[in-house]
């Protein structure tokens, strides 16, 4: 299972770079999503953090954003949509953040 930006709706304008071996989406110089071949990765609020490690054994502490941030399995345990919608949190939660 592989992951396309393109999927999501209701983000606006980002930049994307490749870094070692991942694809890094940005919105006004702050990184939003990381794409790795079998797992994405976006900032999150605490309290959805830790509710979604609980409940979803794909889902854990990110690599990228530390704390701030989850990164998912794309195992199927959480749906496309699901998925989209944390990118869509992410993303405004990072336009939030300049």
């Amino acid at each position: 299972m592989s992951f396309d930006v393109a999927e999501v709706s209701g983000i606006g304008e980002y930049n994307s770079t490749t870094e070692s071996g991942a694809q890094v989406y940005s919105v006004s110089g702050r990184v939003f999503l990381v794409v790795w071949p079998n797992t994405v990765e976006v900032r999150c609020d605490g309290n959805l953090i830790k509710l979604l490690t609980e409940e979803y054994e794909s889902v854990m502490k990110s690599r990228y954003f530390g704390r701030g941030g989850i990164e998912i399995v794309l195992s199927g345990q959480l749906s496309r949509e699901e998925i989209c919608d944390l990118v869509r949190l992410s993303y405004n939660l990072t336009k939030e953040m300049v």
